[in-house]
């Protein structure tokens, strides 16, 4: 076999060689006509044959081609084609210069200005830029975290497994200590700085593309971005006028059907893009199956040469069956259904339905309207006005016998009263039985716990060029309202439900279903910043200064635990601020040098300022506080290119709360020391392979042993407590990743990938403030290693005048069997620990027709 593919690669080389003799070596260099930046990969082409290249690393190509009249495309994902005639005559070369593309996207500039975009070698931060290239090919049915795994210190997993339900960490720090944009727009919850990406479930489906900038970063915002930043560009309107439709099938029932259609730049100057998608399916575990729908839309208008207004909404509605617990090692190992095991559900009317913790619904719609005025050739004004309105939750059930439908979070197995049908399902039925008898309501109740929130913002940046020095400035301004509260969704064969924890409410009044029970209360969060930046550009350096400080203020609206009249807290203010300085220089065309670092402190979250789920104000809270530095070198080549940095980041004074017997104490001095180096590799060895790796290695770590004490409302000391955590490696993220990734285009239109990544040095999930008992400091339990192998092909081709492609991905086409989250179990080691199982091979193909 091997011999045979040798054999029939150097024919076909032997082949390409031959047709050369004779002609003419055309080259040039392909860039953005806004940024200026070379586009890797573009496509440089015989019009109306399949004779042709791509450029390489810098941007450069060569192609040879026949000595006559002729005339050559040029295209690139994201891009508009452009077309050049050529006549050579006896010319030996013909070097064409610059060839400059025009982006699809209306007013690109603008927005990258706003989004705070990094540009390789000049923005002196360690970045990684996924092309729409990779995200059209590389993502097929994966989750959109899950298109970041083969990025440097990032570890991506689908979490529990049910739909959405995907988590990511960067440099070991989870989504509340990265910052998440849309559009420039932060996303972090306002109260606990969480990203839930089940509600943006749909955001692959409309992404232009995106930027992880590990460290500090160089978003002018006042961002908590302890591990990083993660910059995502939707679509906008496009300059052609055009769409798409497409059709997927994959494993498990998976179905996704999506339509785009854009008026393109109209003589008018109006343009309109739209796009809609359904992706539905059964899960690949048992018993989360999913339905999501996707929309998008952008009207924007042309004013004259100054102003320019851009309307884009933005929704992706779904909800989700999920899979609440994880399990035991030997619990999946004695299940008939294997790693694809699931307790939180049952059938009830013939349908699945999951339990307690077993289903989510949610619609996070962001909705913005943005303002791009060039006042002059140097300045520039970007505005967005936003506005996000949600309404979601997930699924609960409770009473005074909730029991009956749950399973132990602690142990990952069914408690004493779970009711369970012969086969191990959640008994809905039974559960309905025992209510319809009980002669006081439901015993068991199915609820909805709802996190929704209104949340509007402004967010307005100003961009001055002077020569070579760019000042930027700006303000943030946001205005949360996020509620909270439980539903009674379905009383399960009883006649009403009893909960009596509002104390403004008769006690013993019937709940009925819509009632709210419980709690019910509100967290408002106000946020207003300042930001500047002083950035000097030149031919061999480059530097940035950035500061921004913000107010925050808290306030917490109680309405079953406090009287009409004395619901609200007092506000609560804080005034986080930052500052940050990188400096770039290229030594030479082939290396460069870039260092930067910064301090921030961080208000602490909602839940750490009011206590025990009170409007109790927790007047020890106090400021975390970062401080982090990175260091790096480039080498680039016009066929490779290389970058290795390292960073050391301190994170002091972690806000922890941990209750003891009904008090509440402040944990003060929890440090964690994360230090770590990063290296990825470009090749380009032909015009048609692409080489591709990355390594990365950390070290992260619990900095000391804390003690604190716990003192009564009373001020009275109830005692001394220690958490034994120093020198205790930080848990829930491989501290040791690599990957390779390979793609050959094996003739005109036809591509093929693989993806090979190595997860390492990953430690099981754990609560540092558990570490209680003296004497005892040990890592949780260490999950093994593995590796995953992935494939994709894209094929290009015409239907008639109709551009078509194909396209198919396996993921783990070796079906490796591994655990890819866990949690320590009180020996630290495999045989208590509750681990979730990564999914085995997994496929989706699919048919994109253009038009």
């Amino acid at each position: 076999m091997r011999k045979s593919s040798f054999l029939f690669l150097m024919a076909l080389l032997l082949f390409v060689s031959a047709g050369l003799n004779g002609q003419v070596t055309v080259t040039g260099k392909v860039i953005d006509k806004e940024t200026r930046e070379a586009l890797i990969g573009a496509a440089v082409v015989v019009q109306g044959t399949s004779q042709g290249t791509v450029t390489n690393l810098n941007g450069s190509f060569k192609l040879s081609v026949k000595p006559e009249q002729q005339t050559l495309l040029f295209a690139y994902l994201g891009y508009v084609d452009f077309t050049k005639s050529i006549n050579p005559g006896n010319l030996e070369t013909l070097d064409l210069g610059v060839v400059e593309l025009e982006s699809s996207t209306v007013g690109l500039n603008e927005v990258l200005v706003l989004t705070s975009f990094a540009r390789d070698k000049e923005t002196p931060v360690a970045l990684s830029t996924i092309q729409p290239a990779t995200i059209d090919e590389k993502l097929g049915s994966l989750e959109f975290p899950q298109i970041l795994k083969s990025t440097p210190s990032v570890y991506a997993t689908r979490g529990s497994g049910g739909f959405g339900d995907s988590r990511i960490y960067l440099r070991g720090f989870d989504t509340n200590n990265i910052g998440v944009l849309i559009n420039g727009v932060p996303v972090n919850d306002m109260e606990n700085g969480q990203v839930y990406w089940s509600n943006w479930s749909g955001l692959s489906d409309v992404t232009k593309t995106m930027q992880v900038q590990r460290g500090l970063g160089a978003s002018k915002l006042a961002l908590s971005s302890v591990g990083g930043t993660i910059n995502i560009l939707t679509n906008s309107t496009d300059v052609s006028k055009g769409g798409s439709v497409y059709t997927g099938v994959g494993n498990d029932g998976y179905r996704k059907q999506t339509f785009s259609a854009s008026t393109g730049l109209m003589d008018n100057n109006w343009a309109v893009s739209l796009m809609g998608g359904h992706t539905y399916g059964n899960g690949y575990i048992n018993g989360t199956n999913f339905d999501s729908w996707t929309y998008f839309m952008n009207v924007s208008k042309i004013i004259n040469d100054q102003h320019r207004i851009s309307f884009t909404a933005f929704g992706a509605p779904q909800w989700h069956n999920q899979r609440g617990t994880a399990s035991l090692i030997q619990a999946y190992r004695d299940d008939a259904d294997g790693n694809r095991r699931n307790l939180s559900y049952g059938i009830r009317d013939g349908e699945v339905y999951g339990g307690g913790y077993g289903y989510n619904e949610y619609h996070k719609p962001q909705l913005s309207m943005n303002h791009y005025w060039n006042i002059n050739s140097s300045t520039i004004l970007s505005t967005a006005l936003y506005a996000s309105i949600s309404q979601g939750g997930g699924r609960r059930v409770d009473g005074e016998n909730g029991d009956w439908l749950n399973i132990d979070y602690d142990t990952g197995k069914p408690t004493s009263m779970t009711l369970q049908t012969p086969d191990g399902l959640l008994d809905f039925e039974e559960a309905a039985r025992r209510n319809a008898e009980s002669m006081t309501g439901s015993q068991a109740v199915v609820g909805m716990s709802i996190n929704q929130h209104q949340w509007y913002g402004l967010l307005s940046t100003i961009n001055k060029e002077l020569g070579n020095i760019n000042l930027t400035g700006g303000f943030d301004g946001r205005y949360y309202i996020g509620e909270h509260y439980k539903e009674v969704t379905d009383l399960l064969g009883g006649e009403y439900f009893l909960d009596d924890l509002n104390k403004n409410r008769p006690a013993g009044t019937p709940l009925k279903e819509g009632d709210k029970y419980a709690y019910h209360n509100d967290g408002v969060v106000a946020w207003g910043g300042l930001f500047s930046q002083a950035e000097y550009i030149g031919t061999n350096y480059s530097a940035f200064l950035t500061a921004a400080v913000s107010q925050k203020s808290y306030q917490r609206i109680d309405y079953f635990q406090y009287a009409p009249g004395d619901q609200k807290s007092d506000w609560v203010h804080f005034n986080p601020w930052s500052v940050k300085v990188g400096a770039n220089y290229n030594l030479t065309e082939e290396h460069n040098f870039f260092v930067n670092g910064g301090y921030f402190t961080r208000a602490p979250y909602f839940s750490t300022i009011f206590l025990n789920y009170t409007n109790e104000v927790n007047d020890g809270a106090k400021y975390e506080q970062v401080l982090s530095f990175d260091l790096g070198y480039g080498f680039s080549l016009p066929n490779f290119r290389a970058r290795i940095n390292g960073y050391w980041t301190n994170w002091k004074d972690k806000g922890l709360v941990r209750s003891f017997v009904g008090e509440t104490a402040n944990i003060p001095g929890i440090n964690a020391l994360h230090t770590g180096i990063e290296s990825e590799i470009f090749w380009k060895p032909l015009p048609e392979l692409n080489i591709k790796g990355m390594f990365s290695w950390g070290d992260w770590t619990w900095e000391d042993d804390v003690n604190f004490s716990l003192f009564d409302d009373n001020n009275q000391l109830l005692g001394e407590y220690y958490a034994y955590i120093g020198g205790v490696h930080v848990g829930n993220s491989a501290q040791i990743t690599s990957s390779l990734r390979v793609d050959y285009e094996a003739f005109p239109g036809f591509k093929v990938g693989a993806d090979a990544n190595y997860y390492g040095k990953n430690f099981a999930e754990f609560d540092p403030t558990n570490r209680t008992t003296e004497g005892v400091k040990e890592d949780s339990w260490q999950l093994p290693d593995f590796v995953t192998l992935d494939m994709n092909m894209k094929y290009d081709f015409h239907i008639g005048t109709l551009e078509a492609s194909v396209y198919g991905n396996v993921n783990n086409l070796l079906n490796a069997e591994y655990i890819a989250d866990a949690r320590d179990g009180y020996d630290h080691n495999a045989s208590t620990a509750l681990v979730y199982y990564g999914f085995g091979t997994t496929w989706s193909t699919g048919l994109k027709i253009k038009f």
